[in-house]
């Protein structure tokens, strides 16, 4: 029996929330949770949580999305609910975190070159992911300005072009010089300004009313406009209502931890999907862990390595035969891309390891792939079986012969549609171990070791 401790349900996932509870042993915390007939987001706590470390479980789920947003709200006010209330501690337990698989969608990350193309001229110049369109001082000339001898950075452009009130090309100003720095008419010289003419025909960068005198800069295509990096307002939202820590599974990007300014445990899924290989995959040590993508690659080696089995590889291709993940592409590419394998797999038994199954494109097309390529069966270990859109039917009409996830999100729908193509493991003892070590101040990394 552990004391002191309250374990707050959301309705997102009530059967875990159950679940967790008769591990522990302790009862859920009464609490009322629904809406308004406006909309908005209802939370009473009936009982007293003033002085108690407080675990609210909601998971990153809402049926196909319908409802994703309304329970992350309900986790914020109820966040917020407990620290009014005098809680000690308020944990946030998130088995499937919200939105942190957003970043690297629908665009590959931007960040340092990882490659050189080569241009018309021979030489090889970085590509646009990174070196962006906008100019600025020092950096190099744009592609849609001349280059050459007489060619030009965008600064003196301006500064060569003169416009009266924007309405059109003037002469150019008279000039005078002084103590050897050159003044111009109308107050502009390198670094000195005349206050009294500075407002008669100046032409500034905001000024784009003839644009004619002005290049147009237009993104390239597949330039990654203003896109929201919703795993940092996430993780601003939850530490501002109140959350004093987090315990999430298998972040599909684990860089999301340095969002928080709260500390971040990021459990793991790898010891119930090792065990479920070791127990019912018939001659396992024969069978090989693959990666249906390069991202996935140090999760699938971890498996393989502890349980000593081969491993390979699928990566996506494009038409001439270069990798997706070693340059920036538009979604449309990445959607008719070819898929490789690196490694052996006929007449062999096929696991397929990743973090989550969302539309199920990527697997599927990675089970057709090895099918193909003469696989005898093949199994996709999951940790988060999201199932969105079409993906049931899409796996149904699939090459894969079994299907396992863990009940971070609801499973009883999917069961019903699966059948006894899908398995689903149970998760909540690794959380209830989880808060009882926390609650007690206890390390927690023993639920790391995947031995």
């Amino acid at each position: 029996m552990v004391r002191n401790i309250v374990i707050l349900g959301g309705n997102s996932h009530p059967k875990l929330v159950e679940s967790v509870c008769a591990v522990l042993g302790i009862p859920q915390c009464n609490r009322v949770l629904g809406k308004f007939e406006c909309g908005e987001s209802r939370c009473e706590i009936k009982d007293s949580v003033r002085g108690k470390d407080v675990y609210i479980i909601q998971t990153g789920f809402g049926g196909n999305g319908a409802k994703l947003n309304d329970h992350f709200m309900d986790l914020c006010i109820m966040i917020s609910a407990c620290k009014t209330g005098s809680a000690r501690r308020v944990t946030a337990v998130l088995p499937l975190f919200p939105y942190s698989r957003q970043p690297d969608l629908p665009y590959n990350k931007a960040g340092a070159p990882l490659f050189k193309a080569p241009s018309e001229n021979g030489k090889k110049e970085y590509t646009f992911e990174s070196v962006p369109a906008t100019p600025g001082p020092g950096q190099p000339k744009s592609a849609t300005l001349s280059n050459g001898a007489n060619g030009a950075d965008i600064t003196s452009r301006l500064l060569k072009t003169s416009l009266a009130n924007g309405n059109g090309p003037q002469s150019p100003p008279a000039t005078s010089k002084v103590n050897g720095d050159t003044y111009f008419a109308n107050g502009v010289n390198g670094h000195h300004h005349s206050d009294s003419t500075s407002s008669q025909g100046l032409f500034t960068k905001h000024d784009y009313e003839n644009l004619s005198l002005v290049s147009a800069f237009q993104a390239k295509p597949g330039y990654k406009h203003w896109v929201a990096q919703a795993g940092t307002l996430v993780a601003n939202l939850l530490t501002c209502a109140g959350a004093d820590h987090v315990i999430t599974m298998d972040l599909h990007d684990p860089q999301v931890q340095g969002f928080f300014d709260v500390p971040v445990d990021n459990l793991y899924g790898r010891p119930l999907l090792k065990r479920y290989i070791m127990q019912n995959i018939p001659n396992y040590k024969d069978a090989v862990i693959i990666s249906p993508d390069a991202g996935g690659a140090k999760r699938a080696t971890a498996i393989a390595d502890s349980l000593g089995v081969d491993f390979a590889l699928i990566h996506k291709v494009d038409s001439s035969g270069h990798l997706l993940e070693r340059r920036p592409t538009k979604i449309t590419e990445r959607q008719n891309a070819s898929m490789m394998l690196v490694g052996n797999v006929a007449d062999r038994v096929c696991i397929l390891i990743d973090d989550i199954v969302d539309t199920g494109n990527t697997i599927t097309r990675a089970a057709k792939l090895l099918k193909k390529e003469g696989a005898s069966k093949i199994y996709a270990l999951v940790t988060h079986g999201v199932f969105s859109g079409d993906a049931i039917n899409r796996i149904n009409a699939s090459a894969l012969d079994k299907i396992v996830v863990t009940n971070s999100v609801p499973q009883h729908e999917h069961k019903a549609l699966f059948g006894a193509r899908l398995d689903v493991l149970d998760i909540s003892p690794i959380f209830a171990e989880a808060i009882r070590r926390v609650h007690h101040g206890e390390s927690i990394s023993v639920l790391f070791n995947y031995d």
